[in-house]
């Protein structure tokens, strides 16, 4: 991702890099290119224990001299560098080990002092990668692993990340393949050395390797290929139907269709099949690491509810890295980021990821729809945080407040809502731009124009909110600005864009075929429109809607529900006995709840049956959502 001098003078314009000097024994960054390039090498074999282990070679002169272990990571838009994992750091010259210290203010910063008569210093550590979920991702298991840059090299500072050079090299487990938007240099057995790159790419080129691995061409001769990249828990995970696979390329050529141009020399998916490395979704500019569940392929009428996910990461390589919004394209990895442009990084990609996984047959067009619903419903009943005190546009700093850890009433509190919500938003905009221009226009104008241009560049785009605006009035002229900013900065429901679309949200005690893959990946039961609350494996009550009935009768999360109306849980039993309330509107429903160490029968009067989220036809009204979601 290569950082362009003109998003990172707008960063350093914007943040005052010359005063970033609360860390004053920290030199700024600098447009300016290195001396040197950074030798990097990385032993990834000891898998039992989960260890990389890192050699670097720094050049270096005689003085003081400030190492940063990254930060601010692209894509997690917060200070989540794996800092804490980083142990057994040494750094020698001339073959004498030097002594270092930490910055007090900068735990990231490393200072030391090089020697006179020496030209490179020498960096060793280790990354010690979680043993289990608790402590983070697992990206180490017997079968495979997963290598990000940035937790395993440190560099220089005073200088952009992109005028930074780095020869890399990896040591895998014997006869393990891997993937990557890395270039082979060369290989010797089970070692091998990749093409030089800037810095600002190595961290954005990710490694999946495995025991077990497939490539398959997802555009087969094409100038700029496409790849997808598999590793699995066990070989049989990697059989894929020809019509699966087909609908992969789809989705490559709905995407350039789409957008009219692409911004890469090649792309690789990276995806695990696996149930022992933690799932993830996480973009890249020529690349993006994605993790499901094992029989992804293998048991394909079960994994709808995560296929968006490649569409999703895949239009990251358009939206979020080649046109990224100008407070989050800084000069390198320790300079803070700024998240208020997320809505269209994140919100408007969300939007794309449902739209091409209808566009490729990743979803069937009703997958779609029951999909579409469950995200409305959030934002018309499932939000009250929406309507009481927050917006979509302060859940941009939500990276950088919460960094993803749970929260005892989410939809209370709210987190990064600009991804669901940003995405109900731009099918307003979709909506607001068909009525307003005839149908002549539509969203894939904007997509066309905002990220379609300069086919075949990959230098960062950077952009501004006024940028947004401009090409909406470029394209249909209205007070984009004013419309924008009511949905980002207002308190209102988001689900004008599902009428606009002819269709109209309602609900019944009938789930979709959505709403049943959601609780059979969950387990427990999904009461948000009814009771208020999602249960979990074993009654364990995940979240409880505020102000709701299970709230005002004195639930919370944490709880756990062990018996209904004197029946042991189950979450068909709590299911029957909200249709038995609806019938007999005498009798509340009985919980008895654990809580700690006691146990307390709860009643909630409620008599309204199951709810259930779906679309329904406007007559007489076009169905625009079929227009959108149909095949290009």
């Amino acid at each position: 991702m290569k950082a362009s001098r003109l998003a990172s003078a707008i960063v350093a314009s914007a943040l005052g890099l010359g005063s970033l000097a609360a860390h004053a024994d920290v030199p700024p960054p600098q447009d300016v290119a290195y001396n040197g390039t950074l030798k990097i090498n990385v032993d990834a074999t000891d898998i039992g224990r989960r260890i990389f282990r890192v050699h670097e070679v720094i050049p270096a002169s005689a003085g003081p001299l400030t190492l940063l272990y990254p930060q601010w990571l692209p894509g997690n838009h917060s200070p989540s560098g794996s800092i804490d994992k980083m142990a057994g750091l040494k750094i020698t010259a001339g073959g004498k080990e030097l002594k270092w210290t930490r910055d007090p203010l900068n735990v990231f910063a490393f200072h030391v002092d090089v020697p006179a008569g020496v030209d490179n210093v020498e960096v060793e550590f280790q990354f010690l990668s979680a043993q289990d979920r608790s402590q983070g991702r697992v990206v180490m298991t017997p079968e495979m692993l997963n290598l990000q840059w940035n937790s395993v090299s440190m560099y220089p500072a005073g200088y952009y990340a992109s005028r930074i050079k780095a020869e890399v090299a990896v040591k895998f487990p014997t006869g393990w393949q891997y993937g990557s938007a890395l270039e082979l240099a060369s290989r010797s057995g089970d070692t091998v050395n990749f093409k030089p790159i800037d810095y600002d790419d190595l961290v954005d080129s990710p490694i999946y390797a495995g025991k077990y691995f497939k490539r398959v061409d997802l555009d087969p001769g094409a100038k700029a290929p496409v790849f997808l990249n598999i590793v699995a828990d066990d070989p049989k995970y990697l059989e894929i139907k020809p019509e699966q696979l087909k609908l992969h390329q789809n989705l490559v050529q709905q995407m350039y269709k789409t957008y009219g141009a692409h911004h890469y020399d090649h792309y690789d998916f990276l995806l695990s099949l696996s149930d022992k490395m933690s799932g993830n979704g996480l973009e890249h500019h020529r690349s993006s690491e994605n993790g499901v569940s094992p029989g992804y392929f293998t048991e394909w009428e079960k994994s709808a509810l995560g296929r968006d996910l490649l569409p999703h990461e895949f239009n990251h390589s358009w939206d979020g890295k080649y046109r990224r919004g100008a407070d989050l394209a800084t000069p390198n990895f320790n300079v803070p980021m700024q998240d208020s442009l997320l809505w269209v990084y994140e919100g408007q990609t969300q939007f794309w990821g449902y739209v091409m996984a209808a566009r490729s047959g990743l979803w069937k067009e009703e997958e779609a729809r029951d999909m579409l619903a469950m995200v409305a419903a959030n934002y018309d009943k499932g939000r009250p945080g929406l309507q009481l005190w927050r917006n979509i546009q302060d859940t941009t700093n939500d990276p950088i407040i919460a960094q993803r850890r749970p929260l005892p009433y989410r939809n209370y509190q709210m987190s990064e809502d600009y991804y669901s919500g940003g995405q109900m938003i731009w099918l307003d905009v979709e909506g607001k731009l068909r009525e307003l221009s005839g149908n002549k226009k539509s969203i894939d104008d904007f997509a066309k124009s905002f990220f379609g241009m300069e086919n075949g560049k990959w230098d960062v785009n950077p952009y501004t909110f006024d940028d947004v605006v401009k090409t909406l009035n470029d394209i249909q002229p209205y007070d984009w600005a004013k419309y924008l900013r009511e949905r980002l900065d207002g308190h209102g429901p988001l689900i004008g864009g599902i009428e606009a679309s002819g269709w109209k949200l309602v609900y019944n005690d009938k789930p979709s075929g959505a709403a049943k893959a959601a609780e059979a990946r969950f387990g427990g039961a999904n009461l948000v429109y009814s009771l208020g609350l999602s249960l979990g494996k074993g009654g364990d009550i995940s979240d409880v809607l505020w102000d709701g009935p299970a709230f005002k009768a004195g639930l919370s999360p944490g709880m756990k529900l062990i018996a209904v109306n004197g029946k042991e849980f189950s979450g068909d039993a709590v299911k029957d006995a909200v249709t038995a309330a609806a019938k007999d509107k005498s009798a509340p429903i009985e919980l008895l709840v654990k809580n700690f160490d006691q146990y307390q029968t709860i009643r909630i009067d409620y008599h309204d049956g199951l709810k259930y989220p779906h679309l329904e036809r406007i007559t007489g009204k076009p169905d625009r959502l079929a227009e959108l979601l149909k095949s290009r």
